[in-house]
């Protein structure tokens, strides 16, 4: 132990006092995330720079081996499905299975979320994680806007079980595949497509009652920094108006007992037929050509007609154009954005009606509804006269949206701006989605491949536009990762990782096999944390063999303790790629993942310390 300690080169501690020193800062968060990163990738840049490390007389963490990580194939499948999953929010393709989950949410709520973490579980087992959840995002962010319970309490669960489930068996996760493939090469042994099954049921239940109990108190309980003021409006009603024209889905469509269930959650107030005006109690009535429906409806009503069936307002839709930068012509806006804006004190537009203003001639936008407070309105909205203080419910591409807040005549509110998906995209980023799925799960293409080809694909079929696609990157992200992979690879060239293996195979072997595999299983999940899942497997797997052929025990046992460990990745959100997917969208710290993941990881090390010793037959 002694001689191991001494031969160690200088640089190896001061690897790891970095790597240390940068989990301490990610940890207390008194720094952004990004400058934390960049200056652990200056700290390692710096270090072997001024100390070179050389084998067989050749640099080997040369500053292109420190940065390569930026060029990293994981790094690029993370970046393509973070805009694969914008691209399917934009097209609304998820919009018609979420609205099924969310109407069987609303009748058995704690059945359906436990049924839809079971299945993400099961298809983990055989699919990649990562496709499945980002498969999962969207459909888990509408079930948590719909039980007003916060997005950030179910996005970590949604990661940590997709993991679980990807421990059960052989395919379940590279990570288990990377280890296989390490112990034939090594030894020429075989791992079962289910030997890992019973072992990873057992831990994986384990995790769900964690999860269930002491994890779901732990989880943060974050509001959406970009909905500040949201609530505020919640509850009230704008006054908007559709105009039946001919082909309109609501002719020849009457109420049922007084409601219209082909417009949910609004109100009809009014009826105008011509010089006549129709008020309620609506009986004996069906609708008409020509008819303009006066209704009171909340925004997000307005918001779910839009989505569900945008024909109810194809009148004002068709208003919504853009110009096209290349050739001047107009075509439909695939960038649709709502925004609440106030009639300003001294505006000019006060006094005068909807129609007289020629709002949409003026701004390229159109007045989707109107909410005044201080009394109920029975007018078409057109005719309606401003006032100082009424709320505009405003629609349009988001050029001519953003050009608004030039306009003094209105006081745009800016957290009230949404982005609409646009339903003729759905189909083609379902495909385009569907298609990355089929190919990452046959193994046709791998994960990188799939995702950057999805990408493009999203963009080219115009699902989303290139600046949509920018802000889909999170930089953060971004550097996480890239510091992570060269945190890695310097402690692996340095021989810290071996070091460490080493060590505790030495140390811990004189107490017997079961202390040698509880050692190893923490200490890989402990590492795994901070170098990739799959550098743990692959790095450790020859060590695991070697300290079990050192103490006379089965190999095999060893090398699957090294798969189980590797696989705990919850502690931090570098550990695994969909901690990365979920960290934006739930709204999480670095500090987080420690505190929901770090007790996970300890009772997986009790569990499989107490269980794994009679399933071998080590007693």
């Amino acid at each position: 132990m002694m001689e191991i300690f001494l031969s160690a080169p200088w640089q190896m501690w001061a690897t790891m006092a970095i790597i240390a020193v940068t989990i301490v800062l990610y940890t207390l968060d008194r720094f952004p995330l990004e400058l934390i990163s960049a200056g652990a990738i200056v700290g390692l840049l710096i270090l072997f720079l001024i100390a070179p490390m050389e084998s067989r007389g050749a640099n080997i963490l040369s500053t292109e081996t420190l940065l390569a990580g930026f060029a990293s194939p994981a790094l690029f499948a993370i970046l393509g499905l973070l805009i694969i999953g914008q691209g399917m929010f934009q097209a609304g393709a998820l919009e018609h299975p979420t609205e099924y989950l969310l109407r069987a949410f609303d009748k058995r709520p704690v059945l359906v979320t436990g049924l839809v973490f079971l299945f993400i579980m099961v298809v983990s087992a055989f699919l990649n994680n990562t496709p499945v959840v980002v498969m999962f995002i969207p459909i888990m962010a509408a079930i948590a806007q719909q039980s007003k319970i916060r997005v950030s309490r179910f996005m970590m669960p949604l990661s940590y079980l997709s993991i679980l489930g990807g421990m059960t068996t052989l395919i379940g996760s590279s990570t288990n595949l990377l280890a296989a493939q390490s112990y034939r090469a090594t030894t020429g042994g075989e791992i079962g497509f289910f030997e890992l099954t019973p072992m990873g049921l057992i831990l994986a239940g384990a995790g769900i009652l964690y999860m269930l109990t002491a994890g779901r108190w732990l989880l943060p309980a974050r509001e959406n920094p970009n909905q500040t003021g949201a609530s505020e409006r919640e509850g009230k009603h704008f006054i908007a108006q559709i105009e039946i024209n001919r082909g309109h889905p609501l002719i020849g469509i009457g109420p049922v007992a007084g409601l219209f269930v082909d417009l949910p959650d609004i109100t009809v107030r009014m009826i105008q037929r011509r010089e006549r005006a129709i008020l309620p109690p609506f009986e004996d009535f069906t609708f008409r050509s020509g008819d303009v429906v006066i209704v009171a409806a909340t925004r997000s009503a307005l918001t779910a007609l839009l989505k569900s069936n945008p024909e109810m307002l194809e009148g004002l839709m068709a208003e919504t154009s853009i110009a096209d930068e290349e050739d001047g012509s107009v075509q439909r806006s695939t960038q649709l954005t709502m925004v609440e804006a106030i009639v300003a004190p001294g505006s000019r537009l006060i006094g005068r009606s909807v129609a007289q203003i020629s709002f949409h001639a003026q701004t390229n936008c159109v007045i989707l509804g109107i909410e005044r407070r201080s009394r109920m309105i029975r007018t078409q909205m057109n005719t309606i006269r401003l006032e100082a203080g009424d709320v505009l419910l405003i629609l349009g591409d988001i050029k001519d949206i953003r050009a608004l807040r030039a306009d003094r005549d209105i006081l745009l509110l800016e957290w009230s701006m949404q982005g609409l998906p646009d339903q003729r995209n759905a189909r083609v980023a379902a495909l385009i989605f569907a298609a990355v799925i089929a190919f990452t799960a046959s193994g046709l293409a791998p994960i990188a491949v799939s995702a950057i080809a999805g990408a493009t694909a999203m963009v080219a079929a115009g699902c989303l536009n290139v600046r949509q696609a920018a802000r889909a990157i999170d930089r953060r992200i971004y550097l996480l990762i890239g510091a992570s992979l060269a945190m890695g690879v310097a402690l692996e060239r340095t021989g810290g990782a071996a070091f460490i293996g080493e060590a505790l195979a030495m140390s811990a072997g004189s107490f017997g096999p079961t202390v040698l595999i509880s050692a190893f299983f923490i200490m890989c999940a402990a590492l795994t944390n901070v170098l990739s899942n799959n550098a743990t497997a692959v790095l450790f797997t020859p060590v695991a063999v070697a300290a079990a052929q050192q103490l006379g025990m089965n190999e095999h046992i060893l090398v699957l303790t090294v798969i189980f460990g590797s696989n705990c990745s919850f502690a931090t959100p570098i550990a695994y790629q969909t901690n990365l997917l979920v960290m934006t969208p739930g709204h999480y710290k670095f500090k987080d993942f420690l505190v929901v993941g770090g007790p996970l990881i300890i009772l997986l090390w009790i569990v499989y310390t107490a269980v794994a010793p009679f399933y071998y037959g080590l007693n």
